[in-house]
Parts: C-alpha cells; structure tokens; sequence
C-alpha cells in the first residue's frame, strides 16, 4: 500500500516507520482566526478580469508528482482511510473518504472527487489570467497549501467555480475553517477579492471560537 506523507515533519515521518502504521497524514492546517482576519483584510478588492482566455488545462491540473503519481492520486492518498491502492499502481482501488463540505463519506472512489479551494476560474478572475504557465500549473496542484481537498460528487457540482459570495458549504461547522483556507490561499497567490466575497468571508469567520 502506498501512502503519500506531503508535508510532515522528519520527526513524524520517523515516528511512522517505527510504529509501521499507515500515515494518516492531514491538508495543511488552517491559519489562525486572527491571522485569516489579518489576511483578509489585505487584501485588494478589485473588479473580476474577464473570463476571456480561461481554460481548466491552462492550470495543467493533477500533473505528476516526483514520485510518479499524479496530484490527485497523492490527495487520494493523503486524506483517504484505509486506502490500497491497484498493484503496481498509484491509483487506489478501495478506501473511503470523507467530504467536509457536506458532512459524508465515500466508499468509492470515482465519486471522492478533488476541489480546489479557490476554484480556478474564481482564480483567473481575481489575477491568474496574468500569471505564468509554470505558476497556474503549481497552482492547479498546490499540495503544500490547503487548496486541494476531497469533495463529494454533489458538493462539488454545487460549488462548481463559485466563491464564498455565492456559496458555502452545506456543513456549517467547516464555514470557519473553510473562511480561514479560502483567505489564506488568496493571500498567498496574492489573488484579488470583492466586496461581497469579503463580506461573506468575515461573516464566516465569524463562526470561529479560536
């Protein structure tokens, strides 16, 4: 079985040969609230660019990873339970995974799809549309920030390319962490925001208590 560590310290790392456990590695943590408030409030409000131009394989999404698999396989990998993988193969064959932003669970894993957190059209419009290749690709398949995580098929689909402005998460109890990794991660693209999403943005995180 193959298990990607994205992210953890040497220290974990050697904890986990020792114990000879599969890693239950997480996403990359959420900012604290007063850092996301601090973040949120530098950034630039501006007008959405125009969507002209825009395409989802101009972020070159899921390219390969040094280790041979693919972004998604990794996510997979990282933030599914109990997952085997086919042999001789990155790709898993059998595993669950859970879906924060509605609160379920999936057992099959063509329908454990992978969102991106600040959706790639969302990201055109607020600056990507001026970036390089090589930074929408990093972008597309950012493991080392909390952009990339596992979605139902249906909360997907109801999110679609929208911000925070036009949709949140049907499980309230994630709206804070959910506010805390979209501001982030707008940060540090240093992606532009509107009103309305900063509004919906700091009305979220309103729901933090730490």
């Amino acid at each position: 079985m193959r298990r990607a560590v994205y992210g953890l310290p040497a220290t974990t790392l050697l904890l986990i040969g020792i114990c000879a456990a599969p890693a239950l590695a997480e996403p990359p943590p959420p900012p604290s609230t007063a850092t996301a408030r601090t973040e949120l409030a530098a950034l630039t409000v501006a007008t959405p660019h125009s969507m002209d131009g825009y395409a989802r394989d101009k972020f070159d999404i899921w390219s390969t990873q040094p280790d041979g698999c693919t972004t998604r396989q990794a996510v997979l990998a990282r933030d599914g339970k109990d997952v085997q993988d086919k042999p001789g193969s990155c790709q898993p064959s059998s595993g669950s995974w859970y879906s924060v932003y509605d609160d379920t669970t999936v057992t099959n894993v063509a329908q454990a799809t992978i969102d991106h957190m600040v959706p790639l059209a969302e990201a055109w419009r607020s600056g990507a549309d001026t970036w390089t290749t090589d930074q929408r690709k990093n972008f597309g398949n950012d493991l080392n920030d909390p952009q990339l995580l596992i979605a139902s098929e249906s909360a997907n689909s109801s999110k679609s390319d929208s911000g925070p402005a036009e949709w949140k998460p049907t499980n309230h109890a994630f709206w804070c962490t959910y506010a805390k990794d979209y501001t982030h991660i707008k940060s540090v693209w240093k992606l532009t925001t509107t009103d309305a999403e900063k509004s919906a943005l700091s009305t979220m995180l309103d729901t933090c208590t730490n």
